[in-house]
């Protein structure tokens, strides 16, 4: 094979994989090629990674030893089923996209090919990610490890059976987003109460941050470390007697639960 890795779809996490492989040592640039229809897109990854770029599916198929379809549900297999009875059961296949099962994907395929199907976040792009990977059918310890090394260079990797990823999707996929829009709302809180909007930024990303961090390292759990900040009778305790009131627990469980449930319906071919 000319490539040791292919990706189509070169937005933005076909480009985290593609720095990522290539950051890490996995593959060299010579190796890895890209495949997308936007010519800004193509120079920009050859120009920042030294990759080879493509317009032409069908050669990322012919000429790469896994393949990794980075494209959006919504194009999926319309992109994918044209080139499924070019790929071999000498090849492998790593799905990342919501919503689409092993089971579409060995369905669409003539051989008996390796699939590995992935569901990364968004903090890959800055190699702090959480990826779920599910083996399909054919796939090995071997794929699984290849797939891991891949994703390993963007953060944290796990596998899980696929019956888990719909969860998965709903917790660490989705999760960036509620994590956003905490910090929004803390942001927000910050100005209404006097503070410049810069300012209020940098102490809740630190205050995130470091709160992130002081978790990982103590292994405690946030119930205890959210005592240690919470003295009798003050301003700590003020505001969580309100958030408490108000149900924020609950309305993060429900809605962690409607997102589950939108999963489902996506895999289930609802729109």
């Amino acid at each position: 094979m000319a490539y040791q890795l292919a990706i189509i779809g070169g937005g933005a996490i076909g480009e985290a994989l593609a720095a990522g492989a290539i950051k890490s040592g996995l593959y060299a640039p010579e190796q890895v090629l890209v495949s997308d229809p936007l010519a800004a897109r193509r120079d920009y990854l050859a120009n920042r990674y030294q990759v080879q770029t493509t317009t032409d599916n069908f050669k990322a198929v012919r000429e790469a030893a896994a393949l990794v379809m980075a494209v959006k549900p919504q194009v999926y297999m319309d992109i994918f089923k044209p080139l499924a009875s070019k790929i071999t059961g000498e090849q492998l296949v790593i799905s990342v996209a919501a919503g689409i099962t092993v089971k579409e994907i060995e369905a669409a395929l003539t051989a008996q090919v390796p699939v590995v199907r992935v569901m990364p976040n968004t903090p890959c792009l800055v190699g702090k990610g959480a990826t779920v990977l599910a083996r399909g059918t054919y796939a090995l310890t071997e794929h699984i490890m290849i797939a891991d090394r891949l994703f390993s260079a963007l953060g944290f990797t796990v596998e899980l059976p696929e019956a888990s990823l719909d969860a998965v999707t709903a917790l660490s996929g989705s999760g960036p987003a509620y994590v956003y829009l905490i910090l929004e709302s803390l942001i927000d809180a910050g100005v209404r109460i006097g503070l410049p909007r810069e300012l209020s930024r940098q102490l809740m990303l630190q205050t995130m941050a470091g709160s992130v961090q002081m978790m990982a390292e103590t292994g405690k759990h946030p119930a205890e470390l959210k005592d240690m900040v919470t003295s009798p009778g003050g301003t700590t305790a003020a505001a969580l007697e309100y958030l408490e009131a108000q149900g924020i627990r609950g309305t993060i469980i429900k809605a962690v639960g409607q997102a589950f449930e939108r999963a489902r319906e996506l895999g289930q071919g609802k729109e």
